[in-house]
C-alpha cells in the first residue's frame, strides 16, 4: 500500500483513506462546516423575517461527511466487503442518529438534527473504516 499524494486526508494509490484518524478528522470538519453554513443561512432567513431561528433541519449537516464516505466507498474495488460494510455502517449510524435525536428532542430542530448528524458521522466513519478493512482482509 503506497501513498498516493501528500495532503489530507492521506490516501493510498487506489484513493482509499489510509487511517481512521484521517477519516474522522475530515468527516468531522465537514460536519462543522455544514453546521456553520446552516446556522448562517438560518440566521439570515430569521433576520429577514422568513422564519424563526433554529427551525432548519440540522440533519443537513451530514451532506459533506456523506460525500466523503461516498468517495471512499467508490475507491474500494467492487465486492461484498464494501457493500456489506456500507450497509451495516449506514443502518447502525442512522439508528444511532435517530436515538440521539430522540434523546435531545426538546431542542430546536437545528440543534437536534445537528447532534444526530454528528452521531451519524462518528458511527458511520468508525464502522465503515473498521468494517471494510476487516472484511477486505477476510474476503481477499
Amino acid at each position: 500500500m503506497t501513498e498516493q499524494r501528500a495532503g489530507f486526508p492521506r490516501r493510498d494509490a487506489e484513493g482509499r483513506i489510509l487511517t481512521l484518524g484521517d477519516l474522522l478528522g475530515v468527516s468531522l470538519a465537514g460536519w462543522v462546516i455544514g453546521m456553520l453554513a446552516l446556522v448562517l443561512f438560518d440566521w439570515g432567513f430569521a433576520t429577514v423575517g422568513a422564519g424563526e431561528f433554529g427551525r432548519t433541519n440540522g440533519w443537513l449537516a451530514v451532506i459533506l461527511p456523506a460525500w466523503l464516505f461516498w468517495d471512499d466507498f467508490r475507491a474500494w474495488e467492487f465486492g461484498a466487503a464494501r457493500v456489506v460494510a456500507a450497509l451495516v455502517a449506514g443502518a447502525v449510524a442512522v439508528v444511532g442518529g435517530l436515538l440521539v435525536a430522540g434523546l435531545v428532542g426538546g431542542l430546536a430542530p437545528l440543534a437536534t438534527g445537528g447532534l444526530a448528524a454528528v452521531a451519524f458521522t462518528l458511527l458511520y466513519a468508525v464502522l465503515w473504516f473498521q468494517g471494510v478493512h476487516w472484511l477486505a482482509r477476510r474476503t481477499g
